[in-house]
C-alpha cells in the first residue's frame, strides 16, 4: 500500500467537505460552545465585584444584592448545562455522522480498486484503517472546531479583561504563551509519527492474527503452533515498543505543560502580590486576575493536551485518505456504452500484458479468436498466463498492449458493470459468503424469487443435498462455506452462475480439487452450464476437456499447440506428453 504523506492544510482541506455537510449543527454546536464559555468567565467577575466591595464597605453588601448575583450565576448555569448536553450529545452524533459518511467512501472505493491493489495490501491493514482509525475521527470533529473557538472567546476576552485590571503583568503571562507552544510543538510532532506508526503496526497485527486465524487448520496440521506464536509475539512486541515511546512522548509533553503552567501561577502570585503591595492592584482585581489566569492555563492546557487527539484524528484522516487516493486502474471509459444481448465471440489482437505491480511480462503479440457459443479449453504448464489470460476477458487487469473484443467490440467500450454481468465465473477456490444457503446462490442475481434460486440449484445437481441440510435453503454454512464439503461448495457456486445466466462462461480448474465422486457431479453441473454458452475451461486434469471444441496449450511462449482432443494426440507434441503423464499417474 502506498504510505503517501499529507501535510496538516491539505488534510484540513479535504476533511472540511465532511464537516460543511454538517453544518447547521457545527453552528449550533459553536453557539452552545460560546454560552458554556460565557458562563465560565462571569463567575471571576462576579467574585472581583463582592471582594472589592467587601474590601469597601462590607455594609453596603446586601442581601439583596448577594441574593441577585447567586440567581443570575445560577440562571447562567442552568444555561451552561443545557448548552453542554447538546455538544456532549449532537457533536458526537455529528462526529459519528463524519465517521459513517467516510467509511462508506472508503468502502465504495475498495470496490472500485483493481486486483493489484489487493494483491499488494494486507486485509488487515484495510480493515485498520476503515474502523479504528475512523474512530478517532469521530472525537477530533467534535472536539477540533469546538476546543479552538473555545480557546479563542476565552483568550481574547481573558486578554482584555486581565488588560484593563493590569497590563504589565498581562504581558508579562501572555509572553509565556508562545514559547510554551514553540517547546511544545516539536513534542507534538513526534507524536504524530509515532501515532503513524502504531496504526501502521496495528493493521500488521490484525493482518498477521487473520492469517493465522484463517489457515488454523495448516497450522494444527503442521504442528506449527509455536512459530505462529513467535511470529505473532514479534509483531505484538514491535506494537509495545512503538506505544512505549509514544508514552514517552506523551509524558515529556505533559510534564513540559506543568512546568509552564506552574510558572505562569508563580508569575501572578510573586508579581502580582508585589502589585498589590505597592497599590497598583486591588485585592479584589487580584482575585478575579488569578481565577482568569486560572482560566486561561486551563484552556492553553486543553489546547496543547488536545494536540494527542488532533494528532490521532489527523493521522486517521491522513489513513483514510491514502485509500481513497489510490488509483483506479481499471475504470468505465467516457463513451462506454452498456453491452447488451452479447453473443460471446471474443477475440485477442496482438495482445501483450504485464502485471503493472512488478512487471512480470505473461503475453506478447498474443492472438486468439474464440467464435460465439464455443468450448475452448485451455492447458499447459504452471506459470504458462491460464488464469490470466481468462481475467483479461472481464478486465480484471487491462492489457498492456493491443485489445481484446467481445462481438467485434473493445471490451473497454462497455461499462465494467454490463461486461462483468455478462460472465460468469466458477473458479477452482470457491468462496462462499458467511450466510444461507439461499443467501450465497441468491449472490448471483439479487432479487430473483425463491422458485428461480431453486431451479439454479437443481440444474447445478445441487438441489438434493441442499434439502437434506437442517433447515434447507435457509442452512446457516458458517464462514467461506466451511459447513460444506469441497464439491457441494462449487455446485452452490456453480448454482450462483446458473442464476446469473450469463451467455460467456469462464470455468477456471473448476474440478481441480474435488475427489473422484465429486468431480463426476460438478461435471455434469458444469457441462449443463455450458450449454449455449461461450465457454473457456481451464484444466489440469485432461479428462474434463475431452469433449471440448478446441483446445489450447498455452506456455510461456504462447499458444504453441491448437486442436481437437484428438488432432492433439496426433501431433504427439506438449499436450500428448501431457496426456500420456495423466495416464500414467492414473
Amino acid at each position: 500500500m502506498e504510505t503517501k504523506h499529507y501535510t496538516t492544510m491539505q488534510l484540513f482541506k479535504r476533511f472540511s467537505p465532511y464537516l460543511y455537510k454538517y453544518k447547521g449543527t457545527l453552528i449550533m454546536d459553536l453557539f452552545c460552545a460560546a454560552l458554556t464559555t460565557v458562563c465560565e468567565l462571569v463567575l471571576p467577575l462576579i467574585m472581583r465585584y463582592i471582594t472589592n466591595e467587601g474590601i469597601k464597605d462590607l455594609a453596603a453588601l446586601s442581601v439583596k444584592t448577594i441574593g441577585g448575583l447567586g440567581l443570575l450565576y445560577f440562571g447562567l448555569r442552568i444555561v451552561d448545562c443545557f448548552a453542554s448536553y447538546y455538544m456532549a450529545n449532537m457533536g458526537h452524533v455529528m462526529g459519528t455522522k463524519i465517521e459513517t459518511d467516510m467509511r462508506r467512501d472508503a468502502y465504495n472505493h475498495l470496490q472500485k480498486l483493481s486486483s493489484t491493489y489487493y494483491n499488494n495490501t494486507k486485509v488487515g491493514q484495510i480493515m485498520g484503517r476503515i474502523t479504528n482509525d475512523l474512530f478517532d475521527v469521530t472525537e477530533f470533529a467534535h472536539h477540533c472546531p469546538e476546543e479552538f473557538f473555545i480557546a479563542g472567546i476565552k483568550t481574547v476576552i481573558s486578554f482584555v479583561i486581565l488588560s484593563r485590571i493590569n497590563l504589565s503583568l498581562t504581558i508579562i503571562i501572555f509572553l509565556c504563551v508562545p514559547v510554551m507552544i514553540a517547546v511544545c510543538m516539536p513534542l507534538n510532532l513526534k507524536m504524530r509519527g509515532v501515532f503513524r506508526k502504531q496504526r501502521n503496526q496495528i493493521g500488521e497485527l490484525n493482518a498477521r492474527i487473520e492469517d493465522s486465524l484463517l489457515g488454523h487448520k495448516v497450522v494444527k496440521a503442521f504442528t506449527n503452533e509455536d512459530i505462529e506464536n513467535a511470529k505473532f509475539e514479534k509483531d505484538n512486541g514491535a506494537f509495545f515498543e512503538i506505544k512505549k515511546l509514544s508514552y514517552r512522548y506523551m509524558a515529556a509533553f505533559h510534564t513540559t505543560i506543568k512546568m509552564f503552567d506552574g510558572l505562569m501561577y508563580l508569575i501572578v502570585l510573586v508579581a502580582g502580590g508585589l502589585f498589590m503591595v505597592k497599590g497598583k492592584i486591588a485585592p479584589g482585581d487580584l482575585v478575579a486576575y488569578m481565577m482568569y489566569v486560572s482560566t486561561l492555563i486551563t484552556t492553553i492546557r486543553r489546547i496543547i493536551e488536545f494536540a494527542e487527539q488532533f494528532q490521532r484524528g489527523m493521522t486517521g484522516i491522513e489513513r483514510f485518505l491514502q485509500i481513497v487516493d489510490a488509483d483506479i486502474e481499471i475504470f468505465d471509459e467516457p463513451d462506454a456504452v452498456v453491452l447488451e444481448k452479447p453473443q460471446g465471440h471474443i477475440v485477442f489482437e496482438d495482445v501483450e500484458f504485464e502485471y503493472p505491480d512488478d512487471h512480470n511480462q505473461v503475453f506478447t503479440g498474443l492472438n486468439l479468436q474464440i467464435k460465439a457459443g464455443e468450448k475452448v479449453a485451455i492447458v499447459g504448464p504452471s506459470g504458462g498466463g491460464k488464469t490470466t489470460l481468462c481475467n483479461l476477458i472481464p478486465r480484471f487487469y487491462d492489457v498492456s498492449k493491443g485489445r481484446i473484443t467481445l462481438d467485434g467490440q473493445d471490451v473497454k467500450h462497455f461499462t465494467l458493470k454490463s461486461l462483468r454481468g455478462s460472465i460468469g465465473i466458477v473458479q477452482q477456490d470457491v468462496y462462499l459468503f458467511s450466510g444461507t444457503v439461499y443467501e450465497n446462490i441468491v449472490y448471483g442475481r439479487p432479487g430473483a424469487t425463491r422458485e428461480e434460486v431453486m431451479e439454479a440449484a437443481k440444474r447445478a445437481g445441487a438441489h438434493e443435498f441442499v434439502m437434506e441440510l437442517k433447515d434447507g435453503y435457509d442452512t446457516y454454512i458458517g464462514e467461506r462455506g466451511v459447513k460444506l464439503s469441497g464439491g457441494q461448495k462449487q455446485r452452490i457456486s456453480i448454482a450462483r452462475v446458473f442464476l446469473k445466466n450469463p451467455p460467456i462462461i469462464i470455468l477456471d480448474e473448476a474440478t481441480s480439487a474435488l475427489d473422484n465422486e465429486s468431480e463426476y457431479a460438478v461435471a455434469q453441473s458444469l457441462a449443463e452450464l455450458s450449454k449455449g454458452r461461450t465457454t473457456l475451461t481451464i484444466a489440469h486434469r485432461l479428462s474434463t476437456i475431452r469433449h471440448s471444441d478446441r483446445i489450447l496449450v498455452l506456455t510461456e511462449e504462447g499458444i504453441v499447440e491448437e486442436g481437437t482432443h484428438q488432432d492433439l494426440l496426433d501431433q504427439k507434441g506438449i499436450y500428448y506428453q501431457l496426456y500420456e503423464t495423466a495416464n500414467a499417474l492414473n
